[in-house]
Order: C-alpha cells, then structure tokens, then sequence
C-alpha cells in the first residue's frame, strides 16, 4: 500500500517538474529564445517521458492517476507563480490620468523610465497617453508609483517583444 503512494508522489514530483519548466519554456517561444527554449523542452519531454512511463508500467494504481493529475495542476500554479516572480521580458504601460499626466511623466523619468506621452481624444475631449516599456519584473514598482500619484488613472498593461532602438533596463 505505501509503495502506491510512494508512487503517486513520485509522478506528482515529475509532473510539477515537468509542466513548470513547460510554463517558462512557453514563455521563451513567445520571446523568440529559441536556444533557451530548446533546453528547457528537452528536458520538460524528459522528465514527462519517466512519469507517464511509470504511470503505464501501473495502470492498476490509481493513486499515480491521481498524482499525475495532481502534479499537473500544481505545476501549472507554480510555473505561472515563479514566473511572476522571474519577471521575463517586457511590459508596455500605457496611462491615460486626466490631471496629472506632467507629474506621472516627470517621476517616471526620475526613476529612469523612459516614457513617451501621444495625444489622443477621448469621450469627454481631449486626453494625453503615456507609454512606457520596462521590463515586467519592474511592473508593480511602476504601477504603485503611477497610484501613488494619481489612483484614479486608466492604467493597461500589455507583453511588449522590444524589436529595436533603446532597451529600457539599461537606463537603470
């Protein structure tokens, strides 16, 4: 009986394993990192390879069922959570604050962020947005800073592939 359990978590291990490195590895196909993501897809089928071969050699045990279930569900939280914290790539931040755009702009740069601010119309007249890329680890600090100023600015965040010209985490 322990040895099915002791199996169960072994696949859920494998599973949390394989599917974590397979949240990052989607995330460096969409950047365009092939190298990095061949790497990181070797070794996910890898690891997948060992666990769904262990759960075929025991299709008797249900508790590898339901640790490969488990360890599929638990991998996918805790890629998706290490990721936020890793923090790849880049975020365009776009702010629309109907009073205080020169104050947001001139503390963003302060703090080395490089923004542009574009014209543009909305419902009730004229507006200016603000864009700003930075890289997704610096998001939150970005965005606490735009609160801080004014809490009620439109703010949208978007994945950002910088193609070419100025790479903002150089300014910091």
């Amino acid at each position: 009986m322990i040895e099915y359990i002791i199996g169960g978590l072994i696949i859920a291990l494998m599973r949390v394993c394989d599917v974590t490195i397979g949240t990052f590895r989607t995330i460096l196909v969409v950047q365009g990192r092939r190298m990095l993501a061949g790497m990181a897809g070797f070794f996910e089928v890898l690891i997948w390879i060992f666990a769904i071969r262990y759960v075929f050699q025991h299709l008797d045990n249900y508790a590898n069922m339901v640790g490969y279930a488990t360890g599929f569900a638990l991998g996918n939280v805790l890629g998706i959570t290490l990721e936020q914290k890793v923090g790849l790539g880049y975020v365009q931040i776009n702010i629309i604050s109907k009073f205080h755009t020169d104050e947001i702009a001139n503390i963003l740069r302060l703090n080395r962020y490089g923004v542009t601010i574009l014209p543009g119309e909305g419902g009730t007249g004229g507006v200016a947005i603000m864009i700003c890329v930075v890289p997704r680890k610096q998001q939150r600090q970005v965005i606490r800073t735009i609160e801080e100023i004014d809490h009620r600015a439109f703010i949208t965040v978007q994945s950002a592939l910088p193609y070419r010209g100025f790479v903002h985490g150089s300014r910091k």
